[in-house]
């Protein structure tokens, strides 16, 4: 979440930050998602494109309500700095805070719908060109329904998968509770 969101601050695309820090787009994709953890040097590059303490880049010590290490913050009380060294002043460590990781949630949510939607857009034009309109209507009917569905739910009109039935389903890819 810290790296999506230190990107996002700048206003730089995931090619542009795996260009800057000459790591692959699709590593910083799966950090950003938290499938893996970026490396030592990934870290250093990431800290020195972004001008923060590598620090930032590290998992929190603090636990949340399960009583697991709370991934989406890190812990500020930690200090990297070297008393040698108290000429050079390091950068501040960056956290998120729960309420910015919803706030990206969210919107990766609609951003995801708009995909769907200007997809939808892109066939149904094609269908109107090519005379296709016709003997596609149900299959193009049932795509307008799931597009509808997908936009009540990304912009939250709906939830048709409550927080229990995402528990259960972390739960039953992790075969442990919670």
């Amino acid at each position: 979440m810290i790296v999506r969101k230190l990107r996002l601050k700048r206003g730089w695309s995931q090619e542009q930050l795996a260009e800057l820090t000459g790591v692959s787009t699709r590593t910083i994709q799966r950090i950003e998602r938290g499938q893996t953890a970026p490396s030592l040097e990934t870290k250093k590059s990431l800290a020195s494109v972004f001008e923060v303490d590598i620090a930032t880049f590290e998992p929190s010590t603090t636990k949340d309500s399960t009583g697991e290490p709370d991934m989406n913050t890190t812990n500020t009380n930690e200090t990297t700095q070297n008393t040698e060294q108290v000429a050079k002043p390091k950068p501040a460590v960056e956290t998120v805070s729960n309420e910015e990781a919803e706030a990206m949630e969210y919107v990766k949510g609609i951003k995801d719908f708009y995909g769907h939607l200007l997809f939808f857009i892109i066939f149904t034009v094609i269908f109107i060109f090519t005379g296709k309109i016709s003997e596609m209507l149900i299959p193009w009917g049932a795509w307008a329904l799931g597009l509808t569905l997908h936009g009540l739910q990304a912009f939250e009109v709906i939830n048709l998968f409550k927080i229990n039935w995402e528990k259960k389903m972390v739960e039953k890819r992790l075969k442990k509770k919670l």
